[in-house]
């Protein structure tokens, strides 16, 4: 698919590459961040539905079909008929750079290709190598000009290893500032019976189809104890809500579905059981008391997960605290005893929920101060700028 109209002296041409969900929400924020700075800018690229609504111009949507993990093993063939459309593309047009963002099963492999076609790249939202997968640090270095990190620690992690790496804040937080709490649902929730429990089981079908049965179990022990709780569970999308439909149909417990939007149900919240993930840090900023699960595979983590993983917590809250602040039941657990158990602890000694908030919201207070669009863009526009293409077609 062409490029919308040639570039005029000037005008940056950006290539950009998101593969999911939540790399399109932050690739949407970028593009409108580096307009806002660079009116003439233009972007091309993989991109999903709030990219294009952006400015972006589409080659590909992926993120209708992202997986990770294993998971992502039935995507390779599209994977690799995209990268070699986005090459060929970039090749045919004077591109000034590339950005790709997160998703390292894909964009580590595109951005040595984008660099060999004689592209700067950025890489935005830098592959979690600090917690697995150490061995791909050669590979980040030598595929990607700047690497923009949005945990305070990993500028220090990458560029002691030769990463030109900057901080630029946690985009999610720019998009919760935003992101205004209806007051009245939340009452509407918490009117409906004491504790209100939240069952967030994450964005993706598979996380799901493993994480939720757990939940609903100890949502079941909670009900025993508090016959009196209301419980709701955050249905992200259609495929998921399928697996939580199915997944009702078979247990006596009622369960509120909440749909696309999840805020007032997390603000609304005692005690909220989530998948692992970035929406941990979503509940961290509501100061929410929780517990992380995730299920994966016990012989994939035995044959290879235990070999690869290097951190010594796994969720979000308990990396960047240091320690355990959270409980966390991964990366699976063959019984959810021990996780009623300590919900039950958490709802029985409001002290302990307490201290829990204030170790949250000293997690989360770092990362809220930055404007991480605005920081990635001046990134972009820099490296753009500093490009043979962009400085050639400013001499002509």
């Amino acid at each position: 698919m062409p490029v919308p109209n040639s570039p005029e002296s000037g005008d940056p041409l950006v290539f950009i590459s998101a593969a999911e969900p939540s790399a399109d929400l932050h690739g949407a924020a970028l593009i409108r961040a580096t307009l806002r700075a660079c009116p003439s800018a233009r972007f091309v690229g993989i991109a999903g539905p709030r990219m294009a609504e952006a400015g972006c111009w589409p080659i590909h949507d992926m993120t209708r079909r992202s997986a990770m993990l294993l998971s992502a093993v039935g995507l390779i063939g599209r994977a690799v008929r995209v990268m070699r459309s986005s090459v060929r593309c970039v090749r045919r047009y004077p591109f000034d750079g590339a950005v790709v963002i997160d998703s390292p099963a894909l964009h580590l492999r595109l951005a040595g290709r984008l660099r060999a076609a004689g592209l700067p790249v950025l890489y935005y939202i830098a592959p979690q190598l600090w917690a697995w997968g150490a061995q791909r640090i050669g590979r980040l270095r030598r595929r990607t000009d700047r690497v923009a990190v949005i945990f305070p620690f990993e500028k220090e992690y990458f560029t002691s290893r030769g990463v030109n790496a900057t901080y630029v804040g946690h985009p999610l937080f720019d998009h919760l500032r935003r992101e205004a709490v209806d007051p009245q649902k939340v009452k509407a929730t918490r009117d409906g019976g004491h504790p209100v429990i939240a069952l967030l089981p994450g964005s993706r079908k598979h996380v799901a189809r493993e994480v939720f049965p757990g939940q609903l179990e100890v949502a079941r022990r909670i009900e025993q104890a508090y016959p009196s709780a209301t419980f709701g569970v955050s249905v992200a999308n259609a495929q998921v809500g399928g697996v939580i439909a199915d997944e009702l149909a078979r247990t006596p417990l009622t369960v509120t579905q909440h749909a696309g939007r999840h805020t007032e149900l997390i603000a609304a919240a005692d005690l909220v059981l989530v998948a692992s993930g970035t929406t941990t840090l979503e509940v961290a900023y509501h100061r929410k008391p929780m517990i992380v699960v995730y299920n994966a595979s016990p012989l994939v983590y035995q044959l290879l997960g235990r070999w690869l993983i290097r951190s010594r917590h796994l969720s979000l809250p308990n990396i960047l605290a240091g320690r355990e602040i959270v409980p966390e039941f991964m990366p699976y657990y063959t019984s959810t005893e021990p996780i009623a158990d300590r919900a039950l602890e958490l709802l029985q000694d409001q002290a302990k929920a307490n201290e829990m908030s204030a170790a949250l919201a000293e997690v989360v207070e770092p990362l809220m101060s930055q404007d991480a669009s605005g920081n990635v863009a001046q990134l972009l526009l820099e490296m753009v700028r500093s490009s043979d293409g962009y400085r050639n077609r400013r001499l002509t």
